[in-house]
């Protein structure tokens, strides 16, 4: 149940993220405004690893995988291409069309076993329900 939780404020925050920092992009620029996200993430995660004192800073570093430190990297596109998207569709069609995207991306992660993510079977309704979230994109666009 707490991870259902988690994931509807992950949802929430994210579409509400995309539309302030469309928003702020208007009165700036859009590297302005990624950066200031990327910049106040940052300093959140530092007060916020200060009052909970988990892990050891410097392990990150020591990790098998090096490519997997380029989520900061992915993240400054990722803030890029919601504020691109919102403004050229607006909120509710740019999420839709994300969140398939990651439903998508991260089914086939699952089934080839990618970047680490334990390997799944592969399952015909998974795909159908994808494809149903589909077909919903296009009944919500038309």
């Amino acid at each position: 149940m707490w991870g259902i939780l988690v994931a509807l404020l992950s949802g929430a925050l994210m579409s509400l993220q995309g539309i302030f920092n469309t928003e702020v992009t208007k009165q700036s620029s859009i590297w302005a405004a990624a950066g200031w996200v990327q910049l106040t993430a940052f300093l959140t995660c530092v007060v916020l690893y200060f009052f909970t004192g988990r892990g050891e800073i410097w392990g990150m570093f020591s990790i098998d995988r090096k490519y997997m430190l380029l989520g900061g990297v992915m993240g400054a596109f990722i803030t890029w291409t919601v504020i691109k998207s919102m403004d050229g569709l607006g909120p509710a069609k740019a999420t839709l069309l994300i969140v398939v995207t990651q439903i998508l991306v991260s089914y086939i992660a699952e089934v080839f076993g990618l970047f680490g993510v334990e390997k799944a079977a592969f399952e015909w309704r998974k795909l159908i329900g994808a494809a149903l979230a589909i077909a919903g994109i296009v009944v919500f666009r038309w």
